[in-house]
Protein backbone atom coordinates (compact mmCIF):
# COMPACT_ATOMS: atom_id res chain seq x y z
CA UNK A 1 0.00 0.00 0.00
CA UNK A 2 2.51 2.71 0.94
CA UNK A 3 4.36 2.17 -2.31
CA UNK A 4 1.23 3.85 -4.02
CA UNK A 5 2.42 7.19 -2.50
CA UNK A 6 5.40 8.80 -2.66
CA UNK A 7 6.31 11.36 0.11
CA UNK A 8 7.95 14.40 -1.01
CA UNK A 9 9.76 17.47 0.26
CA UNK A 10 8.06 21.19 0.32
CA UNK A 11 8.17 22.45 -3.34
CA UNK A 12 9.82 19.55 -4.94
CA UNK A 13 9.60 18.72 -8.26
CA UNK A 14 6.23 17.43 -9.64
CA UNK A 15 5.58 13.99 -10.56
CA UNK A 16 4.87 13.30 -14.52
CA UNK A 17 1.39 12.31 -13.51
CA UNK A 18 0.64 15.80 -11.48
CA UNK A 19 2.04 17.79 -14.63
CA UNK A 20 -0.38 19.61 -17.14
CA UNK A 21 0.98 19.63 -20.68
CA UNK A 22 -0.20 22.28 -23.61
CA UNK A 23 -0.65 25.52 -22.84
CA UNK A 24 -2.94 27.66 -24.75
CA UNK A 25 -1.88 31.71 -24.22
CA UNK A 26 -3.93 32.96 -26.90
CA UNK A 27 -6.92 31.40 -25.47
CA UNK A 28 -6.28 32.33 -22.08
CA UNK A 29 -5.52 36.33 -22.95
CA UNK A 30 -8.42 36.48 -25.21
CA UNK A 31 -10.67 34.91 -22.71
CA UNK A 32 -9.25 37.09 -19.57
CA UNK A 33 -9.73 40.67 -21.72
CA UNK A 34 -13.52 39.76 -22.47
CA UNK A 35 -13.62 38.91 -18.57
CA UNK A 36 -11.81 42.36 -17.29
CA UNK A 37 -13.90 44.41 -19.93
CA UNK A 38 -17.40 43.33 -17.60
CA UNK A 39 -15.30 43.69 -14.36
CA UNK A 40 -16.14 39.86 -14.04
CA UNK A 41 -13.57 36.92 -12.33
CA UNK A 42 -12.95 33.54 -12.44
CA UNK A 43 -11.82 31.14 -9.82
CA UNK A 44 -9.58 29.46 -12.74
CA UNK A 45 -7.67 32.86 -12.17
CA UNK A 46 -7.66 33.57 -8.40
CA UNK A 47 -6.90 30.11 -7.40
CA UNK A 48 -4.71 29.60 -9.80
CA UNK A 49 -5.91 25.84 -11.37
CA UNK A 50 -3.46 23.40 -13.37
CA UNK A 51 -5.92 22.94 -16.06
CA UNK A 52 -6.76 26.90 -16.46
CA UNK A 53 -5.41 26.62 -20.09
CA UNK A 54 -7.47 23.41 -21.26
CA UNK A 55 -10.56 24.81 -20.46
CA UNK A 56 -10.34 28.57 -21.39
CA UNK A 57 -9.10 26.66 -24.66
CA UNK A 58 -12.47 24.88 -24.20
CA UNK A 59 -13.86 28.31 -23.94
CA UNK A 60 -15.22 27.15 -20.26
CA UNK A 61 -14.58 29.45 -17.32
CA UNK A 62 -16.33 28.86 -13.86
CA UNK A 63 -17.70 32.19 -13.17
CA UNK A 64 -16.36 33.47 -9.37
CA UNK A 65 -18.95 36.04 -7.92
CA UNK A 66 -19.26 38.28 -5.20
CA UNK A 67 -16.03 40.54 -5.81
CA UNK A 68 -12.60 38.85 -5.71
CA UNK A 69 -11.87 39.07 -2.11
CA UNK A 70 -12.82 36.13 0.18
CA UNK A 71 -13.46 37.02 4.38
CA UNK A 72 -11.74 33.66 5.19
CA UNK A 73 -8.07 32.48 5.14
CA UNK A 74 -8.13 28.86 4.01
CA UNK A 75 -4.65 27.48 4.16
CA UNK A 76 -5.10 25.89 0.64
CA UNK A 77 -6.65 28.41 -1.31
CA UNK A 78 -4.77 31.19 -3.12
CA UNK A 79 -8.17 33.31 -3.45
CA UNK A 80 -6.63 36.93 -2.36
CA UNK A 81 -8.19 37.96 1.30
CA UNK A 82 -9.09 41.32 2.82
CA UNK A 83 -11.73 43.05 5.26
CA UNK A 84 -14.50 44.07 4.50
CA UNK A 85 -13.52 47.81 5.42
CA UNK A 86 -12.36 47.91 2.07
CA UNK A 87 -14.12 49.43 -0.67
CA UNK A 88 -13.72 46.30 -3.28
CA UNK A 89 -15.51 44.51 -0.91
CA UNK A 90 -18.71 46.57 -2.71
CA UNK A 91 -20.88 44.37 -4.44
CA UNK A 92 -21.25 44.77 -8.19
CA UNK A 93 -24.55 45.26 -9.00
CA UNK A 94 -24.07 45.13 -12.74
CA UNK A 95 -22.19 41.73 -11.63
CA UNK A 96 -25.35 38.91 -12.53
CA UNK A 97 -26.05 40.73 -15.43
CA UNK A 98 -22.68 40.69 -16.65
CA UNK A 99 -22.09 36.85 -15.91
CA UNK A 100 -25.29 36.27 -18.15
CA UNK A 101 -24.03 38.61 -20.75
CA UNK A 102 -20.40 36.55 -20.85
CA UNK A 103 -22.20 33.19 -20.75
CA UNK A 104 -24.32 34.42 -23.85
CA UNK A 105 -20.91 35.56 -25.45
CA UNK A 106 -18.84 32.42 -25.17
CA UNK A 107 -22.31 30.61 -26.21
CA UNK A 108 -21.96 28.30 -22.97
CA UNK A 109 -24.41 25.12 -22.73
CA UNK A 110 -22.96 24.52 -19.11
CA UNK A 111 -21.84 27.43 -16.84
CA UNK A 112 -20.58 27.13 -13.21
CA UNK A 113 -20.78 29.41 -11.15
CA UNK A 114 -18.82 29.51 -7.59
CA UNK A 115 -18.47 32.58 -5.13
CA UNK A 116 -15.72 33.34 -2.14
CA UNK A 117 -17.02 33.48 1.06
CA UNK A 118 -18.48 36.63 1.85
CA UNK A 119 -19.45 36.24 5.80
CA UNK A 120 -19.86 40.03 6.20
CA UNK A 121 -23.07 40.27 4.54
CA UNK A 122 -26.12 39.20 6.19
CA UNK A 123 -27.51 36.97 4.27
CA UNK A 124 -23.63 35.69 2.73
CA UNK A 125 -24.01 37.06 -0.93
CA UNK A 126 -26.87 34.28 -1.29
CA UNK A 127 -29.26 36.86 -2.61
CA UNK A 128 -26.68 38.12 -5.22
CA UNK A 129 -25.93 34.32 -6.13
CA UNK A 130 -29.57 33.67 -6.55
CA UNK A 131 -29.92 36.55 -8.87
CA UNK A 132 -26.95 35.54 -11.12
CA UNK A 133 -28.39 31.89 -11.35
CA UNK A 134 -31.51 33.76 -12.66
CA UNK A 135 -29.48 36.33 -15.12
CA UNK A 136 -27.83 33.12 -16.87
CA UNK A 137 -31.07 31.70 -17.08
CA UNK A 138 -32.00 34.47 -19.24
CA UNK A 139 -29.11 34.89 -20.51
CA UNK A 140 -28.46 31.21 -22.08
CA UNK A 141 -32.10 29.41 -21.41
CA UNK A 142 -30.61 26.27 -22.91
CA UNK A 143 -27.57 26.30 -20.89
CA UNK A 144 -27.18 24.08 -17.63
CA UNK A 145 -26.01 25.87 -14.53
CA UNK A 146 -24.07 24.12 -11.99
CA UNK A 147 -23.94 26.30 -8.53
CA UNK A 148 -20.66 25.98 -6.59
CA UNK A 149 -21.58 27.58 -3.21
CA UNK A 150 -19.67 28.47 0.05
CA UNK A 151 -21.38 27.19 3.25
CA UNK A 152 -23.41 30.41 3.74
CA UNK A 153 -22.44 30.18 7.82
CA UNK A 154 -24.56 27.31 7.67
CA UNK A 155 -27.80 29.07 7.39
CA UNK A 156 -31.11 27.27 5.83
CA UNK A 157 -32.69 30.18 4.28
CA UNK A 158 -29.51 31.24 2.37
CA UNK A 159 -29.24 27.38 0.95
CA UNK A 160 -32.88 28.00 0.26
CA UNK A 161 -32.80 31.20 -1.71
CA UNK A 162 -29.68 29.91 -4.02
CA UNK A 163 -32.09 26.66 -5.03
CA UNK A 164 -35.25 28.65 -5.46
CA UNK A 165 -33.16 30.17 -8.61
CA UNK A 166 -33.19 26.79 -10.20
CA UNK A 167 -29.65 25.54 -10.47
CA UNK A 168 -29.11 22.34 -12.00
CA UNK A 169 -26.50 20.92 -10.02
CA UNK A 170 -25.60 21.74 -6.08
CA UNK A 171 -21.91 21.68 -5.11
CA UNK A 172 -19.92 22.48 -2.27
CA UNK A 173 -17.07 21.30 -1.54
CA UNK A 174 -15.97 19.18 1.83
CA UNK A 175 -12.36 20.33 0.72
CA UNK A 176 -10.46 17.34 2.92
CA UNK A 177 -10.99 14.92 5.89
CA UNK A 178 -12.19 15.93 9.88
CA UNK A 179 -9.48 15.78 10.83
CA UNK A 180 -7.67 18.55 8.98
CA UNK A 181 -10.71 20.55 8.95
CA UNK A 182 -8.86 23.39 11.80
CA UNK A 183 -5.52 23.42 9.67
CA UNK A 184 -6.73 23.51 6.31
CA UNK A 185 -10.40 25.28 6.89
CA UNK A 186 -9.96 27.07 10.05
CA UNK A 187 -13.04 29.18 10.08
CA UNK A 188 -15.52 25.91 8.82
CA UNK A 189 -16.87 22.84 10.07
CA UNK A 190 -16.56 19.86 8.73
CA UNK A 191 -20.26 18.87 10.18
CA UNK A 192 -21.95 22.11 8.78
CA UNK A 193 -20.46 21.85 5.08
CA UNK A 194 -22.14 18.00 5.47
CA UNK A 195 -24.82 19.85 6.98
CA UNK A 196 -25.53 22.32 3.78
CA UNK A 197 -25.10 19.67 1.65
CA UNK A 198 -28.19 17.29 3.68
CA UNK A 199 -30.26 20.47 3.46
CA UNK A 200 -30.13 20.82 -0.22
CA UNK A 201 -31.33 17.00 -0.59
CA UNK A 202 -34.16 17.78 1.50
CA UNK A 203 -35.08 20.52 0.45
CA UNK A 204 -35.05 19.47 -3.73
CA UNK A 205 -34.80 15.43 -2.91
CA UNK A 206 -34.54 15.30 -7.19
CA UNK A 207 -31.45 17.72 -7.52
CA UNK A 208 -27.91 16.49 -8.54
CA UNK A 209 -25.56 17.32 -5.54
CA UNK A 210 -21.62 17.54 -5.56
CA UNK A 211 -18.97 17.75 -3.70
CA UNK A 212 -15.32 17.66 -3.93
CA UNK A 213 -12.12 17.06 -2.06
CA UNK A 214 -8.20 17.37 -2.24
CA UNK A 215 -5.60 14.80 -1.13
CA UNK A 216 -1.91 14.90 -0.21
CA UNK A 217 -2.67 17.47 2.72
CA UNK A 218 -1.35 14.54 5.06
CA UNK A 219 -5.22 12.28 4.94
CA UNK A 220 -5.10 8.50 5.28
CA UNK A 221 -7.07 6.52 2.81
CA UNK A 222 -9.22 5.24 5.51
CA UNK A 223 -10.01 8.92 6.51
CA UNK A 224 -10.82 9.43 2.73
CA UNK A 225 -13.38 6.60 2.34
CA UNK A 226 -15.06 7.89 5.44
CA UNK A 227 -15.33 11.46 4.14
CA UNK A 228 -17.14 9.20 0.64
CA UNK A 229 -19.53 7.33 3.14
CA UNK A 230 -20.38 10.75 5.28
CA UNK A 231 -21.32 12.15 1.83
CA UNK A 232 -23.57 9.55 0.44
CA UNK A 233 -25.25 9.39 3.70
CA UNK A 234 -25.83 13.24 3.12
CA UNK A 235 -27.39 11.86 -0.28
CA UNK A 236 -24.32 13.62 -2.36
CA UNK A 237 -24.33 12.22 -6.12
CA UNK A 238 -21.10 13.04 -7.35
CA UNK A 239 -17.35 13.17 -5.96
CA UNK A 240 -14.98 14.66 -7.09
CA UNK A 241 -11.30 13.94 -5.72
CA UNK A 242 -7.84 15.59 -6.75
CA UNK A 243 -4.37 16.41 -5.48
CA UNK A 244 -3.70 19.72 -3.51
CA UNK A 245 -0.86 21.36 -4.73
CA UNK A 246 0.84 23.94 -3.02
CA UNK A 247 -0.03 27.52 -5.20
CA UNK A 248 2.04 29.95 -3.42
CA UNK A 249 4.47 29.63 -0.69
CA UNK A 250 2.14 31.20 2.18
CA UNK A 251 -0.54 28.20 1.37
CA UNK A 252 0.15 24.91 2.97
CA UNK A 253 2.56 23.01 2.09
CA UNK A 254 2.06 19.68 -0.29
CA UNK A 255 2.81 16.64 2.35
CA UNK A 256 2.42 13.70 -0.51
CA UNK A 257 1.86 13.49 -4.68
CA UNK A 258 -0.93 10.87 -4.64
CA UNK A 259 -0.14 8.10 -7.21
CA UNK A 260 -2.58 7.04 -9.77
CA UNK A 261 -3.51 4.02 -8.47
CA UNK A 262 -4.82 5.45 -4.93
CA UNK A 263 -6.58 7.49 -6.97
CA UNK A 264 -8.32 5.10 -8.59
CA UNK A 265 -8.68 3.01 -5.53
CA UNK A 266 -11.07 6.03 -4.26
CA UNK A 267 -13.38 6.15 -7.77
CA UNK A 268 -13.79 2.30 -7.01
CA UNK A 269 -14.63 3.08 -3.77
CA UNK A 270 -17.13 5.55 -4.15
CA UNK A 271 -18.71 3.98 -6.90
CA UNK A 272 -19.04 0.60 -4.51
CA UNK A 273 -20.95 3.24 -1.87
CA UNK A 274 -23.67 4.34 -4.21
CA UNK A 275 -22.09 7.73 -6.76
CA UNK A 276 -23.55 8.28 -9.57
CA UNK A 277 -20.20 9.32 -10.77
CA UNK A 278 -16.77 9.79 -9.05
CA UNK A 279 -14.12 11.91 -11.33
CA UNK A 280 -10.84 11.12 -9.31
CA UNK A 281 -7.30 12.05 -10.41
CA UNK A 282 -4.31 13.88 -9.50
CA UNK A 283 -5.03 16.83 -12.17
CA UNK A 284 -9.18 17.11 -11.15
CA UNK A 285 -10.63 20.04 -9.68
CA UNK A 286 -14.10 20.59 -8.55
CA UNK A 287 -15.64 22.01 -12.08
CA UNK A 288 -13.12 20.60 -13.78
CA UNK A 289 -14.67 19.43 -16.98
CA UNK A 290 -18.33 19.80 -15.07
CA UNK A 291 -20.50 18.96 -18.17
CA UNK A 292 -18.85 16.06 -18.93
CA UNK A 293 -19.05 14.78 -15.48
CA UNK A 294 -22.63 16.37 -15.43
CA UNK A 295 -24.06 14.35 -18.43
CA UNK A 296 -22.00 10.94 -16.98
CA UNK A 297 -23.55 10.98 -13.83
CA UNK A 298 -27.34 11.67 -15.72
CA UNK A 299 -26.84 7.69 -17.21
Amino acid sequence: MDSLVQIQPRRSRLPEWARKGETHFESLNQLRRGLRTLNLHTVCESARCPNIHECFHRGTATFMILGNLCTRGCGFCSVPKGSAAKKEFTLDPDEPVNVGRMAAKMALRYVVITSVNRDDLPDGGSAHFAETVRQVRLAVPRARIEILVPDFCGDPDAVARVLDAGPDVFNHNMETVERLYRRVRPQAGYRQSLNVLALARRYQPGLMTKSGLMVGLGETPEEVERLLDDLRAAGVNVATIGQYLQPTRRNLPVIEYVAPARFNRYRDYGLKAGFRMVFSGPLVRSSYMADQVHEEARR
